[in-house]
């Protein structure tokens, strides 16, 4: 990898760049773009998300921004009590009468994440789409991977785009499980990954 895209841990001073890359990444997702058809109010949205998991040093990059991981540590979680409280006032704001749909989404996900055991989970995975096709985002999640197999803790995540299932497969990922937008739309495919056996 170049020695100018080699990941490093994002800070406070990257929330702008990890908002642009990851707003752009999701832009077209089968998923998000159903939750936010409007690029200004995901935006809003991931922004909100990121600023929350920057408390804890599991936020990763690739160079300026160029991809990105948005991790929560085991034990930990993606908002504060405080930004629970939030969520739904924010979803009502950026979209109105369709707010419903999306909370409930919003609850899907709660529902279908694992408890036990503990572990590292995914909440975010982009690469800038002026960077598509290098291999950023999966050597990015790859070399986050072997941190946590050193560690010796499972990982999870969901894929909202089905065409990614298969990048996950490669880096030890299973399907667990899946759910689907309230109204049957889009589906969201669970996946558990295990600390590979020597």
């Amino acid at each position: 990898m170049d020695e100018e895209m080699k990941p490093r841990v994002a800070t406070a001073p990257d929330l702008a760049g990890l908002t642009t890359t990851l707003t752009a990444a999701f832009a077209t997702d089968p998923l998000w773009s159903w939750a936010f058809p409007d690029p200004e109010d995901l935006a809003v949205w991931w922004r909100f998300a990121v600023a929350s998991a920057l408390r804890y040093p599991w936020v990763w990059v690739s160079g300026e921004c160029a991809a990105a991981s948005v991790w929560i540590p085991p034990h930990g979680t993606e908002l504060t009590t405080d930004e629970e409280q939030r969520v739904e006032p924010l979803i009502t704001e950026l979209i109105g009468p369709r707010a419903p749909g999306v909370i409930e989404l919003v609850n899907r996900f709660d529902a279908a994440h694992p408890a036990e055991p503990p572990h590292y989970y995914l909440s975010l995975l982009g690469t800038h789409p002026d960077h598509r096709g290098r291999g950023l985002g999966m050597s990015l999640l790859a070399e986050n991977l072997a941190t946590m197999d050193a560690e010796g803790v499972p990982a999870y995540l969901e894929s909202s785009n089905p065409a990614n299932n298969p990048h996950y497969e490669r880096l030890g990922f299973r399907q667990v499980g899946e759910f689907t937008t309230p109204g049957g739309e889009r589906t969201v495919a669970t996946m558990w990954r295990d600390v590979p056996t020597a």
